[in-house]
């Protein structure tokens, strides 16, 4: 929606500024989108005398003035035809942006002589197209005054300021200026105009009559026409030609350019029949389907049945709402013309415009919604405008149908403001401001003008009342605190547990993926899933048909679709629920993680490696430390099948509490999902892990001894079967107080450990950490235990310390 500022001011009495519109429009909801300001761009543009001018010494063309300016005289030459001695003209001094030929003046040399400035065309300063000699201004004004005052004194329009807003659809109303005003006058920058509606008395009988098909009164409930005889269509005022031009209109004829200047200024979209064209009444009906029409815009339409037309007694003339007809336009040699203003249903304006890709200032109107009760006002208003500039005299009215009752009206409840908004508005407030937009207001009751079709409720009222209030007044308030002092955790202790994990997993350097809760069947049996109770109902594909029963087939699937685009090592991890039955006690919380391909990229110290399971079971113990999970725990075997045999185990307390599976994928596992590998991972019960007895914020203390640690290395020989752990933990159980540690920092066996120490034989070698409590040990007490160890691992696993 476009208007000029000069526009604006026929309907609102105001001093505000430029800038102070602006703002009130963009707040009120009405946002601006564009300001083009002459007066803006020809700031810089004084008025200069030409006091000397002679022909330039090396040009038959040019000519060197001297011209009186306020930086005194300067020299400029010149080219245009007209430049002489004694005009005033307008001046572009050095440093000038002249936005006709996108040039910012400077000093410079033309033939030898030097040139400091510009004298302007209009077409240079972007006023007219005229070009064909610089302009000379009638009078005397002020030499060094600016031009835009020139301009303001003697062509306003020139320097009139053109604003351009964007409509929410809601808003139909300030599709018209007038309808702007009325907005900016209630928030108090000046005062709407009343605008007088004539009641213009025909002087004969319409010769056109009118009547709506009875199946077309949903879609055009009134129509309202008259016939001007003996009118002269010529150019427009000069008035009226710069407001279309300024908001991007071309001037037509007079006649056609009032329909225009209504559309804009009172959302009020006309339509002129040339009644010579015409043959008979005009009906209004519903089309059959395959109706032809040769529209303005010089192009056939074919309409569709159920679209809404205009026709004579020969064919169509009109898309109703949307475009009138070529055949019955107006042209310069009209004299008798039919006015007709009607209510087009919305709805079927909108279809219409947009089956035939018409888009049209009508149509934009009518499908959000014109005024329904000012059909006739506007058509007086135009019928006053026509015989004002193009003579003629006026018919009676002729008519169809009747105007749509739109009243309506709501319970203003001045407290509802403090409720849904927030701010503190005087119930004489609200009702001053309802009242200057229009509103009737009936004791405690709202009447809705006919020109808000989007106000629908109370609510409404108070939105109305508060933007024009303006909601950058709203201060911000916290909401009361429900009780006093430190406000008790938001988390329950599993969804702590749970961001803790995802933290944990993160710092060590995995990728967090979000996969689906849905997988196929093939997938969910790999894992132990894929039964009846886990399958959908309702699957959104048949790669989603059961729930997961476990995080890494989806971590696979992702590794997968990495391998595949050259991504050879990553670390990724997942936190979420799966599935072992259909029931919600069969739901569990897990962390997974895999690791897949090496631990980094080549260099040349070799210490890249492939993956393998005690990374796995490092990371997972890290992850379990950070959850609060007990520092001693056992290592089982018995991992699922989709783990590798040899290369997996669990971590848990006691031989059912489960804490964490960890180890190497299968092979076969990984063929199936189509990952290359090796593939380590893990897969933590977050639910298993004990939570604290004690509930505390703070962290117990930190104990440290202050008696010196002794550390023991032993060597045993044992059978190549038995596994470092079972004398670990042989070893750890020989002195339970003074044994602080036990770790196996070497392995021997092969050929040549079985030469050395027998066939089927190796040797294990383990630190064990003693560390005292009361008093330092002595070297009595240190054999002491050292005999308890070699005992204990002896009885164990057979094993004797290697000599």
């Amino acid at each position: 929606m476009k208007f000029t500022l000069s526009w604006l001011k026929k309907h609102l009495e105001t001093d505000a500024s430029v800038d102070e519109i602006l703002y009130a429009l963009t707040d009120l909801g009405l946002e601006v989108e564009d300001v083009v300001n002459p007066a803006e761009t020809l700031k810089d543009f004084t008025i200069g005398y030409v006091n000397h001018a002679e022909k330039h010494p090396d040009a038959d063309k040019l000519r060197v003035c001297k011209v009186d300016t306020d930086e005194g005289e300067l020299q400029i030459i010149c080219g245009a035809p007209n430049a002489r001695e004694g005009i005033h003209v307008v001046v572009a001094k050095p440093g000038v942006y002249v936005p006709g030929i996108d040039t910012t003046i400077g000093v410079g040399k033309i033939r030898g002589v030097e040139s400091f400035g510009m004298m302007a065309s209009e077409r240079e300063m972007e006023l007219s197209d005229e070009h064909d000699g610089i302009i000379e201004l009638e009078g005397a004004p002020e030499v060094g005054s600016r031009f835009v005052d020139y301009l303001a004194e003697h062509n306003p329009g020139a320097v009139d300021p053109m604003i351009e807003i964007a409509i929410t659809p809601n808003r139909p109303d300030a599709l018209g200026v007038r309808g702007v005003a009325r907005d900016l006058a209630a928030r108090g920058l000046g005062t709407l105009k009343p605008l007088d509606v004539p009641h213009i008395e025909g002087g004969f009988a319409s010769p056109v009559g009118v009547s709506i098909d009875e199946d077309t009164l949903d879609g055009c409930p009134v129509f309202y026409g008259r016939v001007i005889k003996g009118v002269k269509n010529g150019p427009s005022p000069v008035w009226l030609q710069q407001a279309l031009k300024a908001i991007g209109l071309r001037p037509i004829s007079t006649l056609v350019d009032i329909t225009n200047y209504f559309t804009y200024d009172q959302n009020r979209p006309l339509h002129v029949f040339d009644v010579d064209k015409m043959s008979g009444d005009l009906r209004v009906h519903r089309a059959k389907g395959g109706e032809e029409i040769v529209a303005l815009d010089d192009k056939t339409y074919s309409l569709n049945e159920g679209m809404m037309g205009i026709s004579d007694d020969n064919s169509v003339e009109s898309i109703a709402g949307v475009m009138g007809g070529a055949e019955t336009g107006c042209t310069p040699e009209t004299v008798n013309v039919f006015v007709e203003s009607a209510y087009w249903d919305p709805v079927t304006i909108a279809v219409t415009g947009r089956k035939l890709k018409i888009n049209s200032d009508a149509r934009y109107r009518f499908e959000r919604g014109v005024d329904p009760e000012w059909t006739l006002p506007g058509l007086e208003l135009a019928t006053q405008m026509i015989m004002d500039l193009c003579g003629g005299e006026a018919s009676e009215l002729v008519s169809a149908g009747a105007v749509p009752n739109t009243a309506r009206s709501y319970k203003l409840d001045a407290k509802r403001v403090q409720s849904l908004v927030g701010m503190e508005i005087s119930e004489a407030e609200q009702r001053q401001t309802l009242t200057a937009l229009g509103f009737k207001l009936e004791g405690d009751q709202a009447h809705v003008p006919s020109w808000r079709p989007d106000v629908l409720g109370s609510a409404d009222l108070v939105e109305e009342v508060a933007r024009i209030a303006s909601l950058t007044k709203l201060k911000g308030k916290p909401f009361a605190r429900a009780m006093e002092g430190v406000p008790s955790a938001i988390l329950t202790p599993m969804q702590k547990r749970e961001q803790i994990a995802r933290r944990t997993n993160a710092a060590l350097g995995y990728n967090e993926c979000v996969t689906y809760s849905f997988i196929d069947q093939k997938s969910a049996a790999l894992f132990g899933g894929g039964s009846d109770a886990t399958m959908l109902e309702n699957p959104i594909s048949s790669e989603m048909s059961h729930m997961r029963p476990s995080l890494l087939p989806g971590l696979l699937q992702a590794a997968a679709r990495n391998q595949a685009r050259g991504f050879a090592d990553m670390a990724l991890f997942e936190v979420g629920p799966v599935f072992h039955g259909g029931e919600p006690e069969d739901q569990e919380l897990l962390v997974a993680g895999i690791l897949v391909g090496h631990t980094g990229p080549k260099d040349v110290h070799g210490t890249r490696r492939a993956v393998d399971v005690f990374d796995a079971k490092a990371d997972a113990e890290a992850i379990l430390a950070a959850i609060g999970a007990p520092a001693k725990q056992m290592v089982q075997r018995g991992a699922k099948g989709w783990w590798h045999s040899g290369r997996s185990g669990r971590l848990s307390l006691g031989p059912k509490n489960i804490l964490c599976a960890f180890g190497e994928l299968h092979p076969k596992t990984l063929g199936v999902m189509d990952v290359k590998g090796p593939v380590v991972g893990f897969a933590i019960h977050l639910a298993n892990v004990p939570f604290p007895k004690s509930k505390t914020a703070t962290r117990s203390a930190l104990t440290l001894r202050d008696l010196q640690a002794v550390d023991r290395d032993f060597a045993f020989v044992v059978d190549e079967k038995v596994e470092a752990l079972t004398l670990v933990n042989a070893a750890a159980g020989a002195d339970k107080a003074l044994i602080d540690a036990v770790s196996v920092f070497d392995e021997f066996k092969g050929e040549k450990a079985e030469a050395q120490m027998g066939e089927g034989k190796k040797s294990l070698a383990i630190t064990v950490r003693l560390q005292p409590t009361e008093k330092t040990l002595t070297d009595e007490q240190i054999e002491a235990v050292s005999e308890k160890i070699i005992a204990k691992v002896s009885k164990s696993t057979g094993g004797v310390l290697r000599g």
